[in-house]
């Protein structure tokens, strides 16, 4: 489908995707696949000060959409009968002095109560700084080649008070999906990155999609992604596209497409890679607190304001971000890919929500206001 045939067929999404460049992002790609077909379009730039456009199956840094490809990887070993879900994760990895009421589907559901390491919030609203992330400016965009260990990411986040009692409350937590990627490598003896391809990318064909651990490059074609911080009271604009993304790890390091997310997605949803209980495990919502917006087993459950179910994760990493929404069934999907120049404030943060909403009413509201989900 071209272009001008993409603006007739959806003129409200490519006005929304205009409008989110408008918003100060760089590039956006789209994909839509529902009973109409497949529809694609991007716009905006590549780069900073280019005019190409972003690829319109470019990769691009998924950040916390890695979280639903770790938690059907944990679920299909318990599938395997490698793990249990209400087994305490102590039982596994003993050697963190974790509290042994955590079980792995608080892993998963993030009601843990574990403090998040890339800075996590006090009762009071204050915020705790962890290991140097992007809220972090300088200090980040300097060290951003730095490895990290996940087990070095776990240590510092267990060095801070509990959130909560494990079961009792709902605080999402990247360090959850870091002892998720510990669990799978202890539990199967490989690197997550082998599980990931024998479980998931090599039987769905996902050529597309990576999980990188530390590796620092991004396979081509891709857009270019930008940090913004503050240098001796001097503004500095850097290309960030290449960086060390262990300092997240398993909580948002995955590099995929919007082709691969949507056959992710609707596979998922579709129950080719989980058994039927354990799907409805995943779905099944916990609430949040966020209105119209709980959680499942690494999934959040979204709920429009036209009554539609969806189910998502949206992840936005140092000037990349991703969506992915697909209905239960994963007969309809909308996945995107977007760069941007990103800051310590996560200064487009706002405007990432407010495209999102947009974007699901229209796809799966027929064009009626719906909740966006959150970002990394």
């Amino acid at each position: 489908m071209s272009t001008t045939q993409c603006i007739q067929a959806r003129p409200q999404l490519h006005k929304t995707i205009e409008e989110m460049i408008g918003s100060g992002f760089l590039g956006v790609t789209m994909r839509v696949h529902d009973e109409h077909g497949e529809w694609t379009a991007s716009a905006g730039t590549a780069e900073l000060g280019g005019t190409a456009g972003p690829p319109v199956d470019g990769h691009v840094r998924i950040g916390s959409n890695t979280k639903t490809f770790t938690a059907t990887l944990v679920l299909q070993l318990v599938a395997e009968g490698r793990i249990g879900l209400d087994a305490p994760v102590a039982d596994h990895l003993p050697g963190f002095g974790l509290d042994e009421r955590i079980t792995v589907r608080m892993l998963l559901q993030h009601t843990s109560g574990i403090f998040n390491f890339t800075g996590d919030y006090d009762p009071d609203g204050t915020f705790v700084p962890g290991t140097p992330a992007t809220t972090s400016g300088k200090e980040w965009a300097e060290g951003r080649f730095t490895t990290y260990r996940p087990e070095e990411l776990v240590r510092l986040a267990l060095s801070k008070p509990a959130r909560f009692e494990p079961g009792t409350g709902w605080s999402y937590s990247n360090t959850n999906y870091v002892l998720a990627r510990l669990l799978i490598e202890k539990v199967t003896g490989r690197p997550v990155a082998e599980e990931m391809q024998r479980l998931i990318l090599g039987p769905l064909g996902l050529s597309g999609t990576v999980q990188p651990t530390s590796q620092t490059d991004i396979p081509s074609p891709h857009a270019h992604a930008y940090y913004r911080y503050e240098d001796a009271g001097e503004q500095k604009t850097v290309d960030v596209t290449r960086h060390d993304p262990s300092w997240i790890s398993s909580g948002g390091d995955m590099i995929s497409t919007t082709h691969d997310l949507h056959t992710f997605i609707s596979a998922l949803m579709g129950g080719r890679l989980l058994p039927d209980a354990l799907l409805a495990e995943m779905c099944t919502p916990h609430p949040t607190g966020i209105p119209n917006m709980d959680y499942g087993l690494g999934v959040f459950v979204l709920t429009t304001d036209g009554g539609a179910t969806v189910i998502t994760h949206n992840g936005g990493i140092a000037g990349h971000a991703a969506l992915m929404y697909s209905t239960p069934d994963g007969s309809k999907t909308l996945t995107a890919a977007l760069n941007y120049v990103d800051d310590a404030e996560l200064s487009l943060g706002a405007a990432f929500q407010q495209a999102a909403q947009r974007l699901v009413a229209e796809v799966f509201d027929a064009g009626q206001a719906g909740p966006a989900a959150s970002t990394t």
